[in-house]
């Protein structure tokens, strides 16, 4: 999947000699310009609230009466609009975040400015005494630069600018005949503590920048630039990023050093060692429904990763809770590409082992629609493996909602049918909105896989269901392996044999695209589990996974 935008040199970069992209000094990770955004809408809306209780609580104290308005009172009903704008436009979906935090040092100067015609337009008596002090307009600054990211130059800028709104408001009262403070150099006298806070906000905002500065370059890994986060699990990350030299989008998933130090070193080796096994896996299949393998590596700080390509597609959970069950012809078409991929790892001597509706996505290629890719080979068991620790000897591994019935019961001897058994389950959804067994535990759909029989997709759609794809379907459900198709490719050909199917063209398949998914639209897992360790291992935390897609 591609994010909304081409990710090329990033905004606020300058390019090298050597053809790479640098950032500037100053800036910031984008999705800690992102976060930031969010704060300053929070803010914003805090803001709101203060000012509403502010005038409600003046007006209760003030001796002339609650209803006796002046023009503090209109300064702080624009206050109130000001900020609830900028806290609705925080919440835009499509925004740039780096324009809102400019909008937020712009939002800055204002409410400055109207604290300070607030504080000081009541001043009638000529004898109100000059005193140092901090004012409000100092405690707004500095909690801007402690909580939105921005540059120090244009903290400064902006900063100074806020800070002379009490200056400048002090000047408007004398000359409106409200206030006789003496000299003008009275107003410095009175306010410059602000001015050193402003001094603090800038060292501050320098903080933030070279921490975001340092952010940027532990996120590198090799020639890759990490740009946003795509999902999280139990124990890693997905994130979007940028090749600085090919500006080629890709994925990259990875385990946290701080993430493995939380398990017991025994499991700690098990995960890496899966995370590697799954990269190897990967790059050994040349299926192109298998998504594409990269890079894979070790960081100086410690983190694992590998770099797959990124997919401009959606995975089949949302497919079908987005757009409800699919016509059998499109379902025949998805099945078909996925045995393609499924055959290669089985003759690769690999069997996945964790089919699933968000492990398989729709994608643009090129010119290509509904082009299927397998993901997630994270759990895959290589039957010659040497290794029992390694393959899970003995124990159930995958996502109870579509384990084969040999895998539950925790087999030793399984083979690439239990896959088939997975796409069964996943044709079924795609068939129906519905799951094999619908249970409300783990423990429930367990014991379903191994005992119940399945309802006839037909009959739990009340759609018409082909024969020849519900016969396939249902053979691939077979409690026992032998009863199911021998191999991917036999179930590719049956489908393909298939005469009641009808076709699901390109241009079927192209339609729907513009009509339903935008250019470049992103959808991300649902429930990304980059590791794979938390569906690992049934039999110690069985009752934690989950019973849907």
């Amino acid at each position: 999947m591609r994010s909304r935008h081409l990710i090329g040199p990033r905004a606020g970069s300058t390019t090298a000699r050597d053809g790479t992209s640098k950032l500037r000094a100053c800036a910031v990770p984008d999705d800690l310009l992102q976060e930031g955004s969010q704060r300053l809408g929070i803010m914003s809306l805090i803001g709101a609230v203060l000012w509403i209780l502010g005038s409600a609580i003046y007006h209760l104290i003030d001796p002339r009466g609650f209803f006796v308005w002046d023009g503090t009172d209109l300064i702080e009903v624009l206050s109130v609009l000001s900020s609830l704008s900028l806290y609705a436009y925080t919440r835009r979906e499509a925004k740039n975040p780096q324009l809102i935090l400019d909008l937020g040092l712009l939002y800055m100067v204002l409410m400055s400015f109207g604290l300070g015609l607030t504080i000081h337009w009541g001043h009638v008596t000529r004898n109100y005494p000059i005193q140092s002090q901090i004012s409000w307009i100092g405690a707004v600054v500095l909690m801007n630069a402690a909580i939105v990211p921005t540059t120090p130059t244009k903290m400064l800028i902006a900063g100074f600018i806020s800070i002379s709104m009490n200056p400048v408001s002090m000047l408007i009262a004398r000359a409106r005949g409200m206030w006789d403070f003496g000299p003008a150099s009275k107003v410095f006298e009175m306010h410059w503590p602000d001015y050193l806070l402003l001094g603090v906000a800038v060292v501050i905002s320098h903080v933030v920048t070279t921490l975001g500065r340092q952010v940027t370059k532990a996120r590198e890994m090799g020639s890759y630039r990490l740009v946003k986060m795509l999902g999280k699990g139990g124990m890693g990350e997905v994130w979007q990023a940028s090749h600085r030299m090919l500006t080629r989008d890709a994925a990259i998933k990875l385990i946290q050093p701080e993430l493995l130090s939380r398990v017991s070193q025994k499991d700690a080796k098990l995960m890496q060692r899966r995370f590697e096994q799954e990269a190897k896996a990967t790059a050994s299949l040349r299926s192109p429904h298998t998504v594409e393998l990269y890079d894979f590596g070790v960081t100086e700080t410690g983190v694992f990763y590998y770099v797959m390509e990124l997919l401009d597609g959606i995975d089949l959970a949302t497919l079908v809770k987005n757009f409800g069950p699919q016509p059998p012809a499109r379902v025949a078409h998805i099945v078909t590409q996925v045995c393609k991929s499924l055959g290669d790892a089985h003759r690769h001597g690999m069997i996945h082992r964790d089919i699933k509706p968000t492990n398989i996505y729709l994608c643009r290629m090129g010119t290509e629609y509904d082009f299927a890719k397998v993901l997630d080979f994270g759990l895959v068991k290589v039957l010659d493996a040497q290794d029992a620790q390694l393959t899970g000897v003995g124990a159930a591994t995958g996502t109870p909602a579509y384990m084969a019935p040999e895998i539950a019961l925790g087999n030793e001897k399984i083979d690439g049918r239990c896959d088939l058994y997975g796409l069964g389950c996943v044709a079924y959804w795609l068939l129906t909105g519905s799951l094999v067994f619908e249970e409300s535990t783990a423990t429930a759909m367990m014991l379903a896989h191994l005992q119940k029989t399945p309802v006839l997709p037909s009959e739990r759609s009340g759609l018409a269901v082909p024969a020849t794809l519900e016969q396939v379907v249902m053979m691939c459900l077979a409690k026992k392996p032998e009863e199911r198709p021998g191999t991917a490719e036999t179930l590719a050909r049956a489908l393909a044999g298939g005469e009641d199917l009808g076709a699901w063209t390109q241009d079927d398949a192209e339609q729907w695209w513009i009509a339903n998914v935008p250019e470049g639209g992103v959808h991300p897992p649902p429930d990304v589990d980059p590791s794979g360790v938390t569906q690992s291992m049934l039999s110690k935390s069985f009752l934690n996974h989950p019973t849907a897609p």
